[in-house]
């Protein structure tokens, strides 16, 4: 699978993490910075992700910030875009499974490393069920598409 991948400064050491993981796992990674922790604007780092899945030439992204609540808006600014901030493999799972979250949030400042990775793995392991949920994303498909911007290259 390939992964879109950014962060604030904050961010930014967990990113790095989670790249070594996803790289173990024979993922494709794109990083879209920022490269290191001085302070950021993080929308300059997270639009990148989430166009790049909406274009498709990211299967899924991985957003990440101090809390991870801004960079899930910015994400969830872009039409097309299902962003969700976990912070427990429950929530992982259930935005995976209900909502086919196409991007994750993450807040570095909020989660200890391990509980992180374990998020991220769960995250990707989790298939959408399908099924009942496929009305509801219809829903929001139609929601986007009431207010779909061309994206700027």
């Amino acid at each position: 699978m390939k992964f879109g991948i950014g962060s604030d400064h904050a961010g930014f050491h967990l990113k790095g993490k989670i790249i070594r993981l996803l790289t173990g796992l024979h993922h494709d990674i794109t990083d879209f910075g920022t490269d290191s922790d001085a302070p950021v604007d993080y929308p300059l780092f997270i639009r990148p992700v989430a166009e790049a899945v909406a274009k498709g030439t990211c299967d899924r992204g991985i957003v990440l910030g101090g809390s991870g609540n801004g960079e899930a808006m910015v994400a969830n600014k872009i039409p097309g875009i299902r962003c969700a901030l976990c912070w427990s493999a429950e929530t992982a799972a259930l935005c995976r499974k209900h909502n086919d979250a196409n991007v994750l949030s993450l807040g570095a400042r909020m989660l200890s490393e391990e509980d992180a990775l374990h998020i991220v793995i769960v995250w990707i392991e989790t298939p959408f069920d399908g099924g009942r949920h496929l009305r509801r994303l219809r829903l929001i498909a139609e929601i986007d598409a009431l207010f779909r911007a061309p994206l700027h290259p």
